[in-house]
């Protein structure tokens, strides 16, 4: 998706938890992102059905719904390839495998240097 000068990138973080999407979404904002936030799976498709500037959704694996994070990084890949993913957990391993293509998995408990790292390197 081309990033249109001045505007910054949109983050759509996916997170059940309500403290652990509000710590992500802080950090997200702090990196200098746009964010929108989501609480399932289900959620998340709705919101980039009806957005077309999402740049990447930052997801963690278990949510509740009709999918888990790793279905709706399957989903995001099959439906609007251009954006990027990056997929958290402090339950379970993954590994880039795992993903779709250009997926990224990032282990909880992460740092703020972590993400805002990742998020630059996947939008530059």
């Amino acid at each position: 998706m081309p990033n249109v000068v001045g505007r910054k990138p949109v983050v759509l973080v996916v997170e059940d938890e309500a403290l652990l999407r509000m710590n992500a979404v802080d950090i997200v904002h702090q990196a200098g992102f746009a964010v929108i936030e989501a609480s399932t799976a289900d959620e998340a498709i709705e919101i980039l059905e009806a957005r077309d500037d999402i740049s990447v959704v930052f997801t963690d694996i278990q949510i509740p719904g009709s999918m888990d994070g790793l279905k709706l990084a399957r989903a995001v890949r099959g439906r609007w390839p251009p954006i990027q993913i990056i997929a958290t957990s402090g339950r379970v391993r993954v590994s880039e495998k795992d993903l779709p293509e250009g997926g990224r998995f990032l282990p909880k408990p992460y740092t703020t240097h972590q993400v805002t790292r990742l998020l630059l390197e996947m939008t530059s």
